[in-house]
């Protein structure tokens, strides 16, 4: 498979994924895009077994395509998690759980909901790059009947810090990270995991933020305070409110806090990869994240965001 093999209309996409071997061809090549290499031992020759399992040449280990990546242990066929992942990446604003529902026939919402939420986990990609040059950050809530400001009026709210990059002026790649509170401790972590060293950060006047000179960062105080006046972190904002307007318009804001990382995840996928000219593409990365990302079973979302994804960066 060329680099960034992936079809281009639903008519390509028909075609190229007709059969279930079509489809783990495809998850074998972006598993393993220099050919097969054993998890176990390291060796690059492998033959496939009658059950379908590729059994190592060298250590005789036997591994699926799909053991180890979001798709193991699937009942159902590859065919039908293509569509669904063609579905989520082919809609400009994403899909809610019952718009799939539907357009797969699944017979559970519940199903429908987990594969999403296994979509979602699988839009981090592992190790991505942090943000770099010059970083807007600020912090919006997300939630709650009332509007409120760090720790007034908060009540019933999930906060959120908002990294954005600046790209000749304009508003550039994005990070957001759900946060406990606007404390040092909170706020220097999720600097560090969404910025490089080394970057310019600039920030209002908040106390929280006093450490990050400290951790290597260029720190920039644009606003003296931190209350309502002249918006002198224009990225930042104007993110926070495509953020709102988005999980207003495709998820009505019915996003539960225990599980708002999910969608924070999808957003910064589909906002990052805003201008790319084929949604085919956006396709092709999700798969190829997915058998990048560890397994996550469907009871381990019960709960909120699975650890296992929560502290990838």
């Amino acid at each position: 498979m060329t680099v960034e093999d992936y079809p281009r209309t639903i008519l390509e996409f028909e075609q190229r994924f007709a059969t279930e071997e079509d489809c783990r061809r495809y998850l074998f090549q972006l598993r393993w895009p220099e050919g097969f290499s054993c998890p176990r031992c390291g060796g690059n020759k492998a033959w496939v077994t009658k059950r379908g399992p590729y059994r190592c040449s060298q250590c005789d280990y036997q591994i699926s395509v799909t053991a180890g990546t979001i798709f193991q242990d699937t009942r159902k066929p590859l065919r039908l998690w293509f569509r669904a992942i063609w579905q989520v990446t082919s809609q400009k604003n994403g899909v809610s759980a019952l718009g799939l529902q539907r357009v797969l026939g699944l017979p559970r919402y519940e199903t429908t909901w987990i594969w999403l939420q296994k979509l979602r986990g699988a839009m981090v990609r592992p190790g991505r790059d942090r943000l770099s040059g010059i970083i807007e950050i600020d912090e919006t809530y997300i939630g709650g009947e009332k509007p409120g400001k760090r720790g007034r009026g908060s009540a019933g709210k999930a906060l959120v810090m908002i990294a954005a990059q600046e790209n000749e002026g304009r508003l550039g790649r994005i990070r957001l990270s759900r946060i406990p509170d606007a404390s040092t401790e909170s706020l220097s972590k999720a600097v560090q995991e969404a910025v490089e060293p080394g970057s310019m950060v600039r920030t209002d006047n908040w106390a929280g933020y006093g450490q990050l000179a400290s951790l290597g960062y260029i720190h920039a105080v644009v606003r003296e305070t931190a209350e309502t006046g002249k918006n002198l972190l224009p990225l930042a904002h104007r993110a926070a409110s495509l953020l709102k307007r988005w999980l207003l318009g495709t998820h009505q804001g019915a996003v539960r806090g225990s599980h708002l990382d999910y969608y924070l995840d999808e957003y910064t996928f589909r906002f990052n990869r805003r201008t790319s000219g084929s949604r085919g593409k956006l396709f092709y990365r999700l798969v190829q994240q997915a058998v990048s990302v560890p397994p996550v079973m469907g009871d381990d979302f019960r709960g909120g965001y699975p650890q296992i994804i929560k502290h990838k960066i």
